[in-house]
């Protein structure tokens, strides 16, 4: 399969900023990609900065100004490639409650309602009930909601269903992260966040919103949760956000699938 995948970003720079962009595809597929960055008109070269997974930061000490970043990559998926065992260590760190994911506070919940199941039974109930219960509601929650949150308020968009994911997996004993993605077939197209749990002696991927085929995902970033893979994070100075858009397509037919399908993001 191939796909082509990018974005367009504009910020107003108005102190002198440390700006830190998540959007290049990670190693792992075939990669053709080109990520330029203009401060008003003049070219700035960001730092490539290897991540968790395969991840890429690109950095940039950004002058005052209207930069511009673009990102376009065609990527080549690899089907022959195994699932991803994983080692003990990251296991263990997929296990602890971060910022997003407050697992400790629902331990009582996921026992209560899915203690009986185990393994992928217990992964794919957790998926299952989130999409069930959930609605996605674009503008329902803010930068600073987590899964309990989520939970609450049964709304939510990408991000809030994949933290929850996360959580209750974790909650569970199930070591889980959340990888954010382009996904072709998305609608609205945007960034979107998925979440991977260990089971059955290797990573895979669930997307309880099931708006995109899992088929098709690209990896740009996985981490404990959207504080580890944001697509822009800035560390001091002051600008606006006015554009952020992502695009992603495959050649040919978008691949479909079934939900309970048992599958591997690249």
């Amino acid at each position: 399969m191939r796909q082509h995948v990018g974005c367009h970003v504009e910020l107003d720079v108005h102190e002198p900023a440390l700006l830190a962009f998540q959007v290049a595809v990670a190693d792992g597929p075939k990669v053709q990609d080109e990520l330029v960055v203009t401060v008003d008109g003049v070219a700035h070269q960001p730092k490539a900065v290897p991540a968790e997974h395969g991840g890429r930061i690109h950095l940039l000490e950004s002058p005052i100004g209207r930069l511009v970043m673009t990102y376009q990559a065609e990527v080549e998926s690899e089907p022959e490639r195994g699932p991803d065992p994983g080692d003990e260590h990251e296991q263990l760190v997929y296990l602890r409650p971060s910022r997003y994911c407050p697992s400790d506070r629902l331990v009582g919940w996921a026992l209560g309602e899915l203690g009986d199941l185990k393994g992928m039974d217990l992964v794919q109930g957790v998926e299952s009930w989130i999409h069930q219960r959930l609605d996605y509601v674009m503008g329902s929650s803010g930068p600073l909601d987590d899964a309990t949150d989520t939970l609450l308020t049964r709304q939510g968009v990408c991000r809030d269903f994949a933290h929850l994911g996360v959580a209750l997996c974790r909650a569970s004993d199930v070591p889980a992260r959340l990888a954010a993605v382009y996904a072709p077939g998305l609608w609205p197209m945007d960034f979107h966040a998925v979440f991977e749990a260990h089971v059955d002696g290797a990573w895979h991927v669930f997307d309880a919103t099931h708006l995109a085929p899992r088929q098709s995902l690209v990896r740009i970033a996985t981490g404990r949760d959207a504080a580890d893979t944001a697509f822009l994070s800035s560390y001091r100075g002051a600008l606006d956000l006015t554009v952020a858009t992502a695009t992603a397509v495959v050649e040919g037919n978008l691949p479909q699938g079934d939900p309970s399908d048992v599958l591997t993001l690249g």
